[in-house]
């Protein structure tokens, strides 16, 4: 058994737990054995044990715990009774949240858990939890205000139903609410009640219908906040036009971005009903199939607020599919309309006048996506002369190459990062730069190893350190 000792301030402050190997080789406190013991200094500390690569808590250094948040990280337990070591005593969380954890946990531990943390706030479970179990949860713990429920998937008896929606009654206070999994018809009725406070709805697991997501969003009139995949078609974002007026920001994912015969899914219309309905959207992730030029000039005249415009055409060089024009005017609106946008993802057919559009009038810009676009290294010298508060650039698939790399030599050390991959970039363009800008990082991943040639992945960003010292052998720093 070995034991890792974790400073639990820097993970509330960052919200995550950081890699085993991060921890280990940062000289946090690494002890072998079956003896630990705790420093005498003031800060809190928690104490992991991974055992054969199980992970459990142990009880000691845990009273004030408040946050236990590992949404973003990918861990495999293969016991499900890590829950059971809180203590009885344990009563500080006021956030769990494990929605990504793939294995089972002991219900009634997490029941018994619940239930003691009279301050808990955020509760967001795995797919793993049922209806009956989410009823009980909901039952001891009417204070929430973030909620991640399990699965929707559960035949229910009558009184079953009747249950869960009065334990939704009675949680007058939530605001978010996430999970859903496979959620159907049958059982969202039992939302209904907590749904008048709701400002942030997560349907992004819920592959819902243009009526199921109607009849919701009905009882939903203050949200601001919704994310939903692509199968609630237009006809579901037309319900998010009549029903949403307070929305600020929209996501629509695809449920499957890899079918390319699917018939479902998004197009110009429901974008346009969403921005007649919805003046105050300011944020929007778009991943449709087909979009107009037109289409996205009225979109951005209805909404001008827009700080985050996320456009992702998934057919890759798609042109205005009802004129066969680049898609050239669509962001050239975007930005002369605009005037407040930090980030933007472009998509679609796209010469190098989309880059002067993007270099003369985007001024507040800091974070720019881009993908199969281009016409010539005109354009990414476009962009790195003109956007003065440009923090952060992702290219790929574009025809960008040493003459455009080499004229951001300035601009990169006000810059956080650039990332370019499969463009026309060479090892002699990128050494170059490295020799020439020795503050920045200039690393080459390359798939053959070789340190000649194309250079096929570079990510470039600012540094006070140095070369970093954990680079696998397929990374070249220049």
């Amino acid at each position: 058994m070995c034991f890792l000792l974790v400073d639990l301030e820097r993970i509330i402050k960052h919200r995550s737990w950081y890699n085993v190997k991060h921890l280990i080789s940062s000289g946090i406190l690494f002890v072998n054995g079956d003896r630990y013991c705790l420093p005498s200094h003031g800060y809190n500390f928690f104490l992991i044990a991974f055992v054969f690569g199980h992970i459990f808590l142990l009880e000691n250094g845990m009273k004030n715990l408040t946050e236990l948040d590992i949404h973003e990280n990918g861990i495999e337990d293969r016991s499900g009774n890590w829950l059971s070591c809180f203590p009885e005593s344990f009563t500080s969380l006021e956030v769990l949240n494990y929605a990504n954890l793939g294995s089972e946990v002991n219900f009634d531990a997490l029941e018994r858990l619940v239930s003691r943390c009279k301050s808990l706030k955020v509760l967001k479970v795995n797919k793993s939890i049922s209806l009956e179990q989410l009823q009980r949860l909901l039952v001891r713990a009417p204070q929430l205000v973030e909620l991640g429920t399990g699965t929707f998937v559960q035949d229910l008896t009558p009184r079953q139903c009747v249950e869960l929606e009065s334990a939704f009654n009675n949680c007058k206070n939530i605001h978010t609410l996430s999970g859903l999994w496979e959620a159907t018809v049958l059982h969202l009725p039992a939302l209904y009640p907590a749904c008048s406070n709701l400002t942030f709805l997560n349907l992004s697991y819920a592959a819902l219908q243009s009526g199921e997501l109607s009849k919701l969003l009905a009882h939903c009139p203050r949200l601001q906040r919704l994310w939903v995949l692509d199968t609630v078609e237009d006809k579901g974002l037309e319900a998010v036009g009549s029903n949403c007026p307070l929305l600020e920001e929209l996501r629509v994912f695809p449920a499957d971005p890899f079918d390319e015969e699917i018939i479902h899914g998004v197009t110009e219309a429901g974008f346009l009903a969403v921005s007649f309905g919805c003046r105050r959207l300011h944020y929007v992730l778009y991943f449709c199939r087909q979009m107009t030029n037109a289409a996205v000039a009225t979109i951005v005249q209805n909404c001008p607020d827009f700080t985050h415009f996320r456009l992702c055409i998934m057919n890759p060089g798609q042109p205005d599919y009802l004129t066969d024009e680049p898609m050239d005017e669509a962001f050239g609106a975007v930005v002369r309309t605009c005037t407040k946008l930090q980030r933007l993802s472009v998509s679609g057919l796209l010469t190098d006048l989309t880059f002067e559009y993007i270099g003369n009038y985007a001024k507040n810009l800091e974070v720019l996506s881009v993908a199969f676009a281009g016409s010539s290294d005109w354009g990414m010298q476009c962009v790195l002369g003109g956007c003065s508060k440009l923090r952060k650039l992702e290219i790929r698939d574009c025809p960008f190459g040493n003459l455009a790399l080499l004229s951001g030599l300035e601009k990169y050390e006000s810059m956080r990062s650039l990332w370019m991959s499969a463009c026309n970039l060479t090892m002699s363009g990128c050494r170059r730069l490295a020799r020439e800008m020795p503050r920045l990082n200039v690393e080459v991943m390359k798939e053959d190893g070789s340190d000649d040639g194309k250079a096929d992945k570079v990510y470039i960003y600012r540094t006070v350190a140095g070369p970093r010292r954990d680079a696998p052998p397929s990374v070249l720093t220049l």
